[in-house]
């Protein structure tokens, strides 16, 4: 774990920070003990936001501890609660670092979001009695193959920690790795409760009003072998679209100057959003290399292509522009949230491509014609609030559990 995360440091500065804290030695100090959250990066963190501020309206006032894994998922922490909680780097899972760590803060619970299952971490909690709760649970087919060859270091402890699982499928498989019914419940999936804060609308606004209500389409959440495909395809959206702007918006920080020389190299007009530059017509492509600010730049689009499902990565958060009333386009790698892309065909919400040919068709056509792009958008809204309600049942099973008074 040390090795990965120092390779992971010489191309990002931001995995040698506060490296200390992975060996378990935080200077974080409570006065209370704290409900712990862990969310190992930006998904999880992204779906974790309303369970945390529901955490954080707790009438015993106790602090919320919030963890992750990666950089990128600490600093979303930092952008949407600054002070409101406190954030450390999860523990390398070693006997040594997790005795340090769980002696320095004693938790009174800790909540997992999704699937992180550490051996040490799992058995020194529930040697510490400390309840553990793993909130909108789920686990893929693939993985849960992986698990069940070291079952023998989950089973003493996965009969003690409740699950609230996104899926009965999510549920049968926490069943084969230990897991038992009475401590198991089919809750679905956090990110369905996702709220868009009035300041994202008008921060979408303000950016839509810079570049004078040009035609935009996004790439949010690119990955390595994409960003060709994606610009091939706006080449032919030009075509179809001449003051068409593409906003592109790569999923790791540490791939940003890549992206620029790739950029670079295709000739291609583009400005940088770190640079504090605004695209005017002479540039096609604004490329995001700040953190934080995805969620913008979805509301200040007219159509949303969600990264990581063009190449083998199993897609990334369709309900973030979905939420944003957007016609949602993906390619055919969504094994990440099958449900999620599941529920948004069955409103005929989703655009599944396969090539940059066929997501620069589509694209075209969305833009050329707004009726679409309304009726799209107000499915793929219908279909997130539809399959609301997870939020409130993972609250109940962490308020039985976890002994927490909530409102």
């Amino acid at each position: 774990m040390f090795i990965l995360t120092a390779l992971r440091g010489v191309r990002d500065h931001h995995y040698r920070d506060r490296l200390v804290e992975r060996f378990g030695f935080t200077r974080l100090k409570f006065s209370t003990s704290p409900i712990w959250i862990h969310a190992a990066s930006v998904g999880e963190v992204q779906a974790a936001i309303p369970l945390i501020k529901r955490l954080l309206e707790n009438t015993e006032q106790r602090p919320v501890l919030v963890t992750t894994t990666t950089p990128t998922g600490a600093a979303r922490v930092q952008a949407v609660f600054a002070q409101r909680v406190q954030h450390a780097f999860l523990p390398y899972d070693t006997v040594g670092a997790v005795r340090r760590f769980l002696r320095r803060v004693q938790p009174q619970s800790l909540v997992i979001i999704e699937t992180e299952l550490w051996p040490h971490l799992l058995k020194a909690c529930v040697m510490h009695q400390i309840p553990i709760v793993l909130a909108s649970a789920r686990i893929s087919a693939r993985t849960a193959l992986r698990y069940r060859f070291l079952r023998s270091l989950f089973s003493d402890v996965l009969p003690k920690i409740s699950v609230a699982a996104q899926t009965i499928e999510d549920a049968q498989r926490y069943f084969m790795l230990g897991a038992i019914p009475d401590r198991t419940q089919v809750v679905g999936n956090l990110k369905f409760d996702i709220e868009v804060a009035e300041s994202i609308l008008t921060a979408g606004q303000q950016i839509k009003l810079s570049v004078r209500h040009r035609p935009i389409w996004i790439a949010g959440s690119t990955h390595a072998g994409e960003e060709e495909l994606v610009l091939q395809a706006h080449r032919q959206v030009l075509m179809h679209q001449p003051d068409a702007l593409l906003i592109l918006v790569p999923r790791h920080p540490q791939r940003f100057a890549q992206v620029m020389q790739l950029l670079t190299t295709q000739q291609c007009k583009f400005v940088i959003r770190s640079a504090g530059q605004i695209p005017t017509s002479a540039h096609s492509v604004w490329l995001i290399d700040t953190l934080g600010e995805l969620m913008s730049f979805y509301a200040a689009s007219d159509v949303a292509f969600v990264g990581g499902s063009l190449v083998p990565i199993g897609g990334h958060n369709l309900l973030e522009p979905a939420a944003l009333s957007l016609p949602v386009v993906t390619g055919s790698s969504v094994f990440n949230a099958p449900d999620i892309a599941a529920r948004l065909h069955e409103h005929a919400a989703l655009s599944q491509v396969d090539s940059a040919q066929a997501l620069a068709e589509r694209v075209a056509i969305l833009l050329s014609s707004p009726p679409e792009r309304t009726r799209m958008g107000s499915a793929a809204l219908h279909a997130v609030w539809q399959s609301r309600g997870a939020l409130n049942k993972a609250l109940d099973l962490i308020r039985l559990q976890c002994r927490i008074h909530l409102p």
